[in-house]
Order: structure tokens, then C-alpha cells, then sequence
């Protein structure tokens, strides 16, 4: 890193007016090219309390610009073609992410072109000067539901575990427990991800406009992570203990909300107060002086300059090479698919319906659900065939889930990734235990068939199937779901129910999906 020395001339405010117009176009252009990306990012700004601070976050980063504009002035714009590498870069990725409907990724590719573009047309030394206000613009993208199930875990484990310790014993099943005063379960809501958005952007802020030390800004960024989860941990045994010891009087209403958030801004507050103590803001940034700004090299002053509108017209084109492959896949047509058959196998035949659950799998083109039985055990067999990936009609899809939150007749009480033996061989599956208000127990195993490949991860599931399409390869997918029921002093037979049933019926159903593509 190199300072610019104190003597070098500003750049003329006049020199700012062209380049400065012409990228805030050529942003708005993509903007609007990319639409439906940013409309989707603002969809879930608009829809979820999590994610409500999007629209703070553009805002921000202007104002995060205009603070530094005297430092920001001091930079030369010159064209820098490096940056059509990242936006080419970016552009990929953000077609994959729109062949596999990953919305996450491909805003995060979109907030990266836009940052490419202005690189490309600014400059890597503007780029440099102003790295944390464009850096910044990353929060707007809304991520974070992965983190759902592993926070409601923590939660759960340090509640019970807390209870232990006070002396009130439990009884617990997956995210459900009992005390002696009532029943609780860890929901969505109790996963602590609002609290954690919200304390990991503003946490982010704080740091940055508080020290001047990168080595603070990082601790107190990685404090604003961790604070929130234990946090969120200590209000969820805090409101079982009012509810316990109220005799489930109070925290089971608004209030178990209002005790939440006031708990969770007493925390913010402390943990801001503590980081006051060690605050920089009168102080310049690192490797800056009070009237120049950091680069990481000096461009030599003689370099000539590339013409501003070629450049901006080559932003457009390599941008927007992008989106239109990705609407000429999304215009072909959709292939034939006939019904979906699999014939009866290894003395499996089918039988009566033996269950009231169903899975919660959304936009299947073609679906099969049956139940079969040998040997006095029952099977259900559920397929979810998807053609081709497109929004709303995924193999892989947030909406696609075992029960819904709060279901009024069953509970998932323990889910994970399992290694079986089917046919002899070692496979991994999604295995899950359903319990029914009417006593009944399911042991659920699901796998997704690939390419007649059995896949489990749906990262690895999302890119193969992008990359084929993309590719103009065929990318369906078959979604394989059985279910058998059991009793605890039985789970082992239940598990080589399936197991049995998986190694018989496999080949039926591998021929299914190459029948219901017409090959």
C-alpha cells in the first residue's frame, strides 16, 4: 500500500462531472437489465421483518460516499479494463445462480457488477479509496435462512442444557421439550437470525465508522456475530423461566415478544457502550493523511486515457450478454412428460394409503404417491418429478420441506443426514423422524436422483443441475421420498424396511425418470 503524497494536486471538480454522470447511467442501465434480480431483493425487503434493512443499505453506502467526497475528489477517474474481468466474472456466476434459481447468489452476483462497473469506469484507485462504502452494498443482498435450523439447534441445546443446570428437569425430542410447568418447541422465530442480521450489519457500521484499526474493526465485527447467538440463546431460556415460574401466566403472548426485543436491544446497547471505550473516529483512516487518500499503486500520471464511452458501452454489452442466454433457455420449450409409472418389484405390491402425512413439495410437473407392503410392512412412496429448473419449479426449493412450521397434527422430532446401507452399498440420505398428534411415528428417508445419480447436498445438487442447463444438457431431477412407520423399541427395523425397499425398488424408479423424459 502507497500513500499519495500530500502534494499532488486534486482532481478538478469539472473532471468528476462526465465520468461521474456516465457510470451513475451505465448503473442505472444495469439496474434495470438486471430487474428482476434487484425486484427479488426487494421482495423479501418487503415481505420479511428480517430483511427490512435493505432498504436502509443503498442509502448508507451513498451517505458512506458523501463523507468521504473531499478524499474521493483527490482521485483521477481513468477507465480501467481489468474490471470487465470481474463484471465477466460476475456475470457468469450470476447466470448459474439463474439457471439453478439460487436468488441469493445471483444477487450477490448482481451487487458484484455493479461494483465492476464502476471499477471498469472510475478506476481501481476510486475503487480502493472508496472499498468499505461499495463493500457495503453486499448487506443489501438477503441471506441468512440457511441459517435457520442450526441456530434453532444452538438454542435448543443451550436451553435445555440451562434448565438442567437450574435443577427443572426435561424431557426433550428434537426441538421439542417438556418441563414440569408445560410444553415448548423451537420455532423459526426462535432461531435468533433477526437479531443476528441486525446486530452483524449494524455491528459492521459501528466498527467501521468508530476505529480506525482494521485489527478492532474485526474483533468488534466477529463480537457483533457471536454476542447475538448467545443472546438469543439466554432470552429463550429467560422467557421459559418467566413462563415457569409466572405458572405459564406471562412471556406466552405479545410479551414473549416484547421481552425478546428489549433483551436483545439491552445487549446491542451494552456491547456498542463496551466498544466506545476503544473508539478511533478522531483519527485518520490507516495510510491516509488528512488531505490525501490509500492506493494500493500510484497510476503513473503520463498513462494516457481510455475513451469513456466505448468503455461504457463495453460494461453494457459484457453485462448484459448475461441475461439475454438466460431468457432464450427460459423461452425453449418444455419437453414431453408422461405420467409417472413404476412398476411393482422385489414382491412389493400396492396397498392402502397408511398415513395422513404428506411432504410439502411445490411445483412438481409430474407426481407420484403410493403405498406398497410386504410382508406385513408398509411402504410410502412419494416421487416429485421436475423437468427443468425454473423459478417456482426446482428440484431444490426453500419451499420444498417434510411438514410445515406449526403443523396442527405433526412434528419433525429429529432430522438429519444419514449414512445407509441400501443393496449393499453405503449411501447417504435425509433421514427424519415425523411424530403424529395421533401417536403415529414415521421414519422418513428422502434423496434427490440425478442423472440416475443419487445426491443429497443440495449445493452439489443446485450446480449440477445449473451446469446442465447451461449447458444444454438435460437438468431434471426426481425427488425420492419413503416413509415407513415404527415404534422407538423398533427404529432398526423400520431403517432396514427402507433399506430393503430402497435396494428393490431402485431400478423401477431409476426407470421411471428416463420414461418420463421420453428417452
Amino acid at each position: 500500500m502507497s500513500v499519495l503524497p500530500d502534494a499532488l494536486p486534486a482532481a478538478p471538480r469539472s473532471n468528476w462531472l462526465l465520468p461521474g454522470a456516465l457510470t451513475f447511467g451505465v448503473l442505472l442501465i444495469l439496474a434495470g437489465v438486471f430487474w428482476p434480480t434487484l425486484y427479488s431483493m426487494v421482495e423479501i425487503w418487503e415481505r420479511s421483518e428480517t430483511f427490512t434493512h435493505g432498504y436502509l443499505i443503498f442509502p448508507i453506502s451513498a451517505w458512506l460516499l458523501w463523507r468521504q467526497r473531499h478524499e474521493l475528489a483527490q482521485v483521477q477517474p481513468r477507465p480501467d479494463l481489468r474490471g470487465l474481468i470481474l463484471l465477466a466474472a460476475a456475470g457468469a456466476g450470476w447466470l448459474l445462480a439463474d439457471a439453478g434459481s439460487v436468488n441469493v447468489v445471483a444477487q450477490y452476483a448482481f451487487i458484484a457488477m455493479l461494483i465492476a462497473a464502476v471499477w471498469t469506469l472510475l478506476g481501481w484507485r476510486f475503487v480502493w479509496a472508496a472499498f468499505f462504502p461499495l463493500m457495503f452494498l453486499f448487506f443489501a443482498v438477503p441471506v441468512g435462512e440457511f441459517l435457520i435450523q442450526p441456530l434453532m439447534g444452538v438454542t435448543a441445546d443451550f436451553t435445555v442444557a440451562m434448565l438442567q443446570i437450574t435443577g427443572i428437569p426435561v424431557y426433550r425430542e428434537g426441538l421439542f421439550f417438556s418441563i414440569p410447568s408445560g410444553n415448548w418447541s423451537v420455532v423459526e422465530g426462535c432461531s435468533g437470525l433477526r437479531y443476528l442480521i441486525a446486530s452483524v450489519t449494524l455491528g459492521v457500521l459501528y466498527a467501521y465508522l468508530t476505529y480506525r484499526s482494521w485489527k478492532r474493526r474485526l474483533l468488534f465485527s466477529i463480537a457483533a456475530i457471536i454476542v447475538p447467538i448467545f443472546a438469543n440463546s439466554g432470552r429463550a431460556y429467560m422467557i421459559v423461566m418467566i413462563a415457569h415460574l409466572s405458572d405459564m401466566k406471562l412471556a406466552l403472548g405479545v410479551d414473549h415478544y416484547i421481552y425478546g426485543w428489549v433483551f436483545f436491544g439491552l445487549v446491542m446497547l451494552l456491547l456498542f457502550w463496551i466498544g466506545s471505550f476503544w473508539r478511533e473516529d478522531d483519527q485518520p483512516e490507516p495510510g491516509q493523511s488528512q488531505s490525501g487518500v490509500a492506493s494500493p499503486v500510484a497510476a503513473p500520471a503520463d498513462r494516457p486515457a481510455l475513451p469513456r464511452l466505448p468503455v461504457a458501452i463495453a460494461v453494457l454489452l459484457v453485462a448484459g450478454l448475461w441475461p439475454a442466454y438466460a431468457s432464450w433457455l427460459s423461452a425453449r420449450p418444455l419437453p414431453a412428460m408422461p405420467e409417472l409409472q413404476v412398476e411393482s418389484q422385489g414382491g412389493w405390491q400396492p396397498a392402502e394409503t397408511f398415513t395422513s402425512w404428506t411432504p410439502h413439495w411445490v411445483g412438481a410437473d409430474r407426481q407420484l404417491r403410493q403405498s406398497y407392503a410386504q410382508a406385513g410392512r408398509s411402504v410410502l412412496l412419494e416421487l416429485n418429478y421436475y423437468v427443468t429448473q425454473r423459478q417456482d419449479a426446482e428440484l431444490i426449493n426453500s419451499q420444498n420441506f417434510m411438514i410445515r412450521q406449526k403443523d396442527p397434527e405433526w412434528s419433525n422430532v429429529g432430522e438429519t443426514l444419514a449414512t445407509v446401507q441400501v443393496g449393499g452399498e453405503s449411501r447417504q440420505v435425509r433421514q427424519v423422524k415425523m411424530r403424529g398428534s395421533n401417536g403415529q411415528r414415521l421414519l422418513v428417508w428422502q434423496w434427490n436422483l440425478i442423472n440416475q445419480r443419487p445426491v443429497v447436498n443440495d449445493h452439489a445438487a443446485k450446480l449440477i443441475l445449473a451446469l446442465d442447463r447451461v449447458r444444454l444438457q438435460r437438468d431434471d431431477g426426481l425427488s425420492v421420498l419413503i416413509a415407513t412407520a415404527y415404534d422407538e423399541s423398533e427404529l432398526e427395523t423400520a431403517a432396514a424396511t427402507l433399506a430393503r425397499f430402497a435396494a428393490d425398488m431402485s431400478p423401477a424408479i431409476g426407470g421411471a425418470l428416463d420414461r418420463v423424459d421420453g428417452k
